[in-house]
């Protein structure tokens, strides 16, 4: 039976031997283990491409995370953390990382719901959420965290729009959109931060654990800085309750050889979801992932495309555990991507604020089914899972 996985890290790093080869050799016969110059160079070719001021490597992206976080309260309220009457709004509808930061960061997560066609968070929830606070305020909200989940943005103009009209940061969690963008702009660059993660699985990733911020202000990069290496310029003398969150320099080494690709590999993602998207478009029972189009954007915006860069290519449909355990008994893998909402987990009770109905993040859990997109994958395997997919139903 042929076998098709979700992800096939040895045949990318066949793809990229020789790249990787050299760079993980330079750092053996330099041995700058700590703060190599490979963390400058990826550093700096992550900012250019980014376009951002600033970009620091850091040990995670959960530590981006919880690091940008940091540096925002030290700014925002010259204290080393939030507290629980600090409220960041965020989607419950995503990894774990991304409300336990704000947890760590101090504050309370306020879970608003997603848009049910992009998984995203719902910039209407958003409004409609401040306004109700006129009324009613169990909490200040001090921040808005996007996710930009499966590699799509989330609708910034919005976004920064509600941000900037209630005075709140934004702080982009980009763990899953290395690439992606909005409108001509890479993501990452529209907040006061972007957290990065090259978790292996990544679009870009590493051997192992490594992240990034982004960000374009001076002193959220220099408190960054501080913050990932014990909480000062000087370690023996230091100013904030700091972290060991150095990025590796053997991560930065490989990241800085596979980074020549990531344009290759994005694209071959979006080749992928082109086949899936074509072959599955007629289905019923079952929705695809949906991109904004320009007919879909406003009036008065520049008339370019936000780019999907398909971290994953994710479906909808009632049947999906059934559609999961056929394809599985077919050798070919799938993950859902996320079977639990934050509002449910345990670590989030009593901890969190839950205004208003969170019903499509609810559905979502039972629904979504994330289908193989590895960048290497044949026209034919893509081909052979969707016919996979329409057998079952019949179709």
């Amino acid at each position: 039976m042929k076998q098709i996985s979700m992800l096939d890290l040895k045949s990318e790093y066949e793809y990229m031997k020789q790249d990787i080869d050299s760079a993980i050799k330079r750092c053996l016969e330099h041995q700058k283990w700590i703060f190599g110059p490979e963390i400058g160079e990826f550093e700096e070719v992550t900012r250019a491409y980014i376009g951002v001021k600033h970009c620091i490597g850091v040990s995670s992206g959960t530590d981006a995370l919880v690091l940008s976080l940091r540096a925002l309260a030290i700014q925002r309220k010259g204290e080393e953390y939030f507290d629980r009457n600090d409220g960041i709004i965020t989607t419950p509808f995503t990894f774990t990382a991304t409300g336990d930061a704000i947890l760590r960061a101090g504050a309370t997560p306020v879970f608003v719901d997603i848009d049910p066609l992009t998984c995203n968070m719902d910039a209407r929830k958003i409004k409609e959420y401040l306004i109700s606070l006129r009324d009613l305020r169990s909490v200040r909200i001090v921040g808005i965290l996007p996710v930009h989940l499966y590699g799509q943005a989330c609708n910034m103009d919005e976004i920064t729009a509600i941000a900037e009209e209630h005075d709140l940061f934004v702080l982009e969690d980009v763990a899953q959109a290395f690439g992606a963008t909005w409108k001509g702009g890479k993501l990452g660059s529209f907040g006061s931060c972007g957290a990065f993660s090259f978790f292996p699985s990544k679009n870009l990733g590493g051997f192992g654990d490594a992240g990034m911020v982004a960000t374009n202000d001076d002193a959220i990069a220099e408190l960054v800085r501080m913050l990932l290496k014990h909480g000062g310029k000087d370690k023996y003398n230091v100013d904030h309750i700091g972290y060991n969150s150095r990025l590796d320099t053997l991560q930065a080494a490989v990241l800085l050889a596979k980074f020549k690709y990531i344009d290759e590999f994005n694209e071959r993602r979006k080749q992928i979801a082109r086949i899936y998207t074509e072959e599955l478009s007629e289905v019923k029972g079952v929705s695809l992932p949906t991109a904004p189009t320009k007919s879909s954007l406003a009036a008065n915006s520049p008339q370019i495309v936000p780019e999907h860069v398909f971290h994953q290519y994710t479906i909808c449909t009632p049947r999906r555990d059934e559609i999961q355990s056929y394809l599985r008994e077919n050798g070919i893998s799938t993950m859902v991507y996320y079977p639990i909402p934050l509002h449910r987990m345990k670590v989030f009770e009593g901890r969190m604020e839950t205004p208003g109905h969170l019903g499509n993040a609810e559905r979502a859990v039972r629904e979504v089914l994330s289908l193989p997109i590895e960048p290497l994958q044949s026209s034919e395997d893509t081909q052979h899972v969707a016919h996979t997919i329409r057998q079952f139903l019949g179709q």
